[in-house]
């Protein structure tokens, strides 16, 4: 990714500084990574990683530098001011390429005391599954969180909503008030995105820019689109959708402004 790409998905997603916490399915951790080259690409200094709850180590290619931490966060504080990295803040290996997940007030400690330009923050977890509405204790935001990115994936129109396809699907039929087996519409994922109880959920008061992510075929794109304008004419907490591929050579696929 050249240096005027990254900035235009950084701009984009309003993330170019602060803790930017991403919420969903279908794609937090691909967008996490991207947005983590994207900031290596502009020359941002002190960039960091973290979760709130267990995540994969990142790819080798992002040169990332993993600071466990089993408590106290003055050590990997002190280790993080000694050099730029990027980091990754983490708990302690749960498996294999695997660590725990930190609590949001340490995430907020460590981006400040640390003096990080920029913090990205797994927020909830999904267990790789493309869609997903909150439990009661979900997303677990930093106080300092400046930007929410709530993910979904556009291969969900069309397909039932059953527990393959969706992270707890009893919160999501609560959410959009259907039964499970039903086919997924535009209009739910634009409900889902506007909802108090779904992607908006502990946001208030936060800039929020959902992404309808494996947006990779013209199918995908015109139901996106169509999902979108609906999410934009129901809400006024956010002003636009950004329609995306993330593993894509160019993850940007169209914005859709309100």
């Amino acid at each position: 990714m050249d240096s005027s790409e990254a900035q235009t998905l950084i701009d984009t997603l309003a993330a170019d500084k602060g803790i930017v916490a991403l919420v969903g399915a279908g794609g937090k951790k691909s967008t996490l990574h991207r947005l983590a080259d994207a900031h290596r690409a502009i020359g941002t200094p002190r960039i960091a990683l973290a979760a709130t709850v267990q995540t994969a180590a990142p790819p080798k290619s992002l040169g990332v530098e993993t600071l466990t931490i089993d408590g106290n966060v003055d050590v990997a504080i002190e280790q993080a001011r000694s050099h730029d990295g990027p980091f990754l803040f983490a708990g302690p290996p749960t498996k294999p390429g695997r660590f725990g997940g930190l609590p949001e007030q340490q995430i907020d400690e460590i981006h400040r005391r640390a003096a990080f330009d920029v913090s990205m923050v797994k927020a909830d977890g999904a267990r790789m599954r493309m869609i997903k509405a909150p439990n009661d204790r979900e997303p677990a935001l930093p106080k300092g969180t400046t930007t929410v990115l709530p993910v979904v994936s556009a291969r969900v129109f069309g397909r039932p909503l059953n527990a393959k396809l969706v992270h707890r699907p009893e919160r999501l039929i609560d959410v959009l008030d259907v039964e499970i087996g039903t086919n997924l519409t535009p209009l739910h994922i634009a409900k889902l995105l506007t909802s108090r109880k779904g992607a908006l959920q502990r946001t208030c008061g936060i800039p929020v820019v959902p992404i309808i992510n494996m947006v990779d075929n013209a199918e995908r794109l015109e139901r996106s689109k169509e999902a979108a304008s609906m999410a934009l004419a129901m809400t006024e907490d956010f002003d636009r959708v950004v329609l995306a591929s993330m593993i894509s050579e160019s993850p940007l696929v169209d914005v859709v402004m309100g």
